[in-house]
């Protein structure tokens, strides 16, 4: 006989789903092009910023590590920030010069890509963060998706007085949180590497 589960708890309330991992198939919902299909006319995707957004307009790079250093093929990123001037979109609208919410997969090559604006500073219980932009990663294997930070390498005043990077206390666990300014021609190329076991892991955060 199989056993009842309540929908709701002892408050009325619906419980919630249960998480589970995203499976090789997140990209069919999500990444239509990197499954393979023909991609929505509103898709979501890695352009944050059109040409005529306000703000540096910058690119952000990188790959996602297993614990053994390998590429994670199939990782699904998803980012949402803050504008040049450090406030967020509540309503998100691709259509807009600056959305603020993006999403890329790692193909065979294992990078994702991100083309948007330098974020400005938010204020968080009366101090400034350093700018930043918050990552979710999604993978097989991963039961709740992961959420971290990447910090820029070139924002060092702002990043010594960040409330929240301050919270993590080892030197060594910060560099990871930070997204390193590559040489060369064209628009500013921040990378990010997210390793997500190891000697290096990168740092997460439970918001």
């Amino acid at each position: 006989m199989y056993s009842q589960y309540k929908l709701q708890d002892e408050t009325g309330l619906l419980r919630e789903t249960a998480s589970q991992t995203a499976g090789p198939f997140v990209h069919i919902g999500l990444a239509l092009e990197i499954a393979g299909f023909e991609s929505r006319s509103d898709e979501i995707w890695q352009d944050l910023a059109k040409e005529n957004a306000e703000g540096e307009h910058i690119e952000l790079v990188g790959s996602v590590y297993d614990g053994n250093g390998d590429l994670v093929h199939d990782a699904l990123i998803e980012v949402w920030q803050a504008d040049s001037l450090g406030n967020y979109i509540a309503d998100f609208d691709n259509k807009k010069p600056f959305s603020g919410f993006g999403r890329s997969a790692c193909a065979m090559d294992g990078d994702f890509y991100f083309k948007t604006i330098k974020p400005g500073q938010v204020d968080f219980d009366g101090k400034s963060m350093a700018p930043h932009i918050n990552i979710a990663i999604f993978a097989r294997g991963i039961n709740l998706h992961l959420q971290t930070r990447a910090y820029f390498d070139d924002e060092q005043d702002a990043n010594e007085n960040c409330p929240v990077l301050n919270k993590v206390p080892s030197p060594v666990r910060r560099k990871t949180l930070i997204a390193v300014k590559e040489a060369g021609a064209g628009k500013p190329r921040y990378r990010f590497d997210i390793r997500l076991q190891g000697d290096d892991e990168t740092v997460f955060f439970d918001f």
